[in-house]
């Protein structure tokens, strides 16, 4: 039986059908340029070469991607005079520009202008939206359809079913986008400009990561040249975490954001040791930057002698007095470190240059240059404003006790002091046992020293971990630029985790940043968060919980499991769904549980390795939970999660961590009693 020619999924599969083909064409220009007439040199070549290869992975056809996911019917013709009784037009909205042979389009970018009411319009504000259509696939096929029609009042209202099965559609593999199912509250702060800095406080499960990414996504588009001059980066928890995401933005068509943990920001030495939570919240604490820009500039030393600059037979007096006074003007200046030891042999080249004209001699920038690089000048320069390694700079304070006392006194209390102090001096830079806040020490250290390069724009994901001095060092990867942090104060695990916004920010340098949000939760289903928002009183009093929004309440259950076997089981049953799986426990009893999973013939993979159809359980040590998801969860022994950290609240934020990974449900299993947090209504 044939398909009747005006059946509407019919129509809408044909345009996806000719869709696809555009894109193919346009691929296949792109490979069919020939830019051998068109390159000056080689270089030239290679890069003309390289965008060419870019531009065709952006315009890659993912067959189990959708195309498009959304069309939007105009009641009047966006920005043109419309005639009386005349239709809007139509628009295809998809992750990327698609246009035919003619360069009509087929396809907009859901960045475009006027693409932005298929997530803003509502039957409130229609923003002239006659028909919004949500479109349902099975893998790459278009299968289903949903309209709205935003003039029906009665209509507008319905909840839209394809858009909740899109939300809770069960996840394999790295994280998806979600530009499909942008909520107007998250696309405000997708389509927030480039100037502003913007803080997300997003509770498990809002979107919060997503955004952020999202938001990349449209910086690029509306700021391409300039951000492709400054470059962007995204700054994750961890490598596991990078990996779980780095497919968003190239599904988006964006292949040139860089990924980095601030670790690798500052990887200036190789990380060897690691300190107690006492010394790293001395040394991740913003009063370490004033006591490194005292030790740094105690090397400078105010001249006592005149400098005698020998030229032919002549010979040049700078007086003590006269170098006194510019190496005071540099001080005074506060430049960088460098910068000033740079100036400096140009400065006293100046003053000698002042003599010769008065002697009537008319000396121009070349003998000035030539009068900077004298030895008599080097060597007083050498003397006056010597050159400091920071690595060696850090590696003093921490190993000499006298020179620490005496560039933090009035900074850092006597107990301050000796925590950070090692027990044992290193000999060298190469030998140090350098802990991780060491190296955003050496960071602070080399900023001083150095301008560090600002990027146009940087995103900061799970912020309410860092240190005071590590926002610093983010801080000065975007100081020209600006900022997207994303984070949820209820999941700080770290010792020195972030206490409010606003002081994370004053550390950024960006005290002017806009701080949303976002309290829907999308993600995690509504038993799981309600069962996990029993803890905010304790770790984060005053903050909005988590409101899930799904219609689907998802599978939760607390379950008793005396033996290791029972947590296998719990993990069986949940891998009888579809979708992944993940097992997280106190990092203590990892190696009990995977030893327990190969005994049973379970596969399983760790954090960060992409989940397959035949593998689909993850072994998740609690401290990486964080920034993962998984459409179901067996969460071994709470208490057992909680007692793995230095302190109670601290476990108990990791706790709260590990309870909302769950994208559709959740087995609690202990043997030991749960904190009494969870325990006392406890569900069975």
């Amino acid at each position: 039986m044939s398909t009747p020619v005006d059946d509407p999924l019919s129509r809408e599969r044909s345009h996806l059908a000719s869709s696809r083909s555009a894109l193919r064409a346009m691929r296949e220009d792109v490979e069919a340029l020939d830019i051998n007439d068109v390159t000056a040199n080689w270089v030239n070549a290679e890069v003309l070469a390289h965008q060419i290869e870019e531009r065709i992975k952006a315009l890659a056809d993912l067959s189990d991607t959708p195309l498009f996911f959304g069309r939007l019917d105009y009641l009047h013709t966006p920005g043109a005079e419309q005639a009386e009784g005349a239709d809007g037009e139509r628009f295809y909205i998809g992750r990327r520009h698609v246009h035919d042979a003619e360069g009509d389009p087929m396809v907009i970018d859901w960045r475009a202008p006027v693409s932005q009411p298929f997530y803003r319009a509502s039957k409130n504000d229609p923003l002239d939206i006659a028909l919004r259509r949500r479109f349902g696939y099975t893998g790459g096929d278009l299968t289903a359809y949903e309209d709205e029609h935003l003039s029906d009042p009665a209509e507008a209202a319905k909840t839209s079913r394809l858009l909740q099965q899109e939300i809770e559609r069960p996840r394999v593999g790295p994280m998806r986008d979600i530009v499909a199912t942008i909520q107007p509250e998250q696309d405000e702060i997708v389509r927030s400009g480039l100037s502003g800095s913007v803080c997300v406080q997003g509770g498990p499960g809002t979107g919060k990561t997503a955004v952020g990414l999202h938001r990349v996504a449209y910086l690029l588009y509306a700021h391409r040249e300039r951000l492709a001059r400054t470059g962007t980066l995204v700054i994750g928890p961890n490598r596991s975490f990078l990996h779980y995401i780095e497919q968003v933005l190239p599904a988006l068509g964006e292949l040139t954001v860089q990924q980095a943990t601030v670790e690798d920001l500052v990887a200036h030495v190789e990380i060897k040791g690691t300190d107690d939570a006492t010394a790293a919240v001395v040394k991740g604490d913003a009063r370490m930057a004033q006591v490194l820009r005292r030790a740094l500039y105690a090397h400078v030393t105010l001249p006592t002698e005149p400098v005698m600059v020998v030229r032919g037979s002549r010979r040049w007096r700078v007086a003590a007095y006269e170098l006194e006074d510019i190496v005071r003007e540099l001080l005074d200046r506060d430049i960088r470190y460098g910068a000033a030891r740079e100036a400096l042999p140009q400065r006293i080249a100046h003053a000698v240059l002042v003599q010769m004209e008065r002697s009537g001699e008319a000396p121009d920038d070349r003998v000035q240059d030539a009068v900077a690089r004298n030895s008599a000048v080097k060597a007083a320069v050498k003397v006056i404003w010597p050159a400091v390694d920071p690595a060696k700079l850090v590696l003093r304070l921490l190993s000499d006790a006298d020179f620490l006392a005496e560039h933090a006194e009035g900074i850092l209390g006597e107990e301050e002091q000796k925590a950070v102090l090692w027990a044992r001096p290193a000999r060298s830079v190469k030998s140090a046992q350098w802990a991780t806040a060491d190296a955003v020490l050496i960071d602070e250290a080399t900023d001083l020293i150095q301008r560090t390069h600002s990027l146009g724009h940087v995103v900061l994901d799970e912020a309410q971990d860092l240190s005071p001095m590590q926002y610093r060092a983010v801080g000065r990867r975007c100081t020209t630029g600006s900022a997207t942090v994303l984070g949820d104060l209820a999941q700080g695990t770290t010792p020195w985790a972030t206490r409010s916004w606003q002081e994370a920010l004053t550390h950024l340098g960006k005290q002017d940043a806009v701080v949303e949000e976002l309290t829907a939760g999308f993600r995690v289903p509504t038993d799981v968060i309600t069962y996990a928002s029993r803890l905010l009183p304790d770790i984060a009093p005053g903050l909005t919980p988590v409101v899930s929004i799904r219609e689907n309440p998802g599978h939760f259950e607390v379950r008793a499991a005396p033996a290791t076997t029972d947590v296998v089981e719990a993990c069986r049953e949940l891998l009888r769904n579809e979708g992944s799986t993940g097992l997280i426990a106190a990092d203590a009893r990892i190696p009990e549980l995977a030893r327990a999973l190969a005994e049973a013939g379970i596969p399983y993979l760790g954090p960060g390795e992409e989940t397959t159809r035949e593998t689909r359980l993850t072994l998740v040590p609690a401290s990486l939970a964080k920034g993962l998801e998984y459409d179901y969860v067996v969460l071994d022994e709470p208490r057992a999660v909680v007692d793995g950290e230095p302190d109670e609240r601290t476990g108990l934020r990791r706790l709260y961590v590990a309870l909302t990974r769950a994208v559709s449900g959740l087995i609690v299993t202990h043997a030991a009693g749960l904190p009494p947090q969870l325990a006392s209504t406890t569900l069975r």
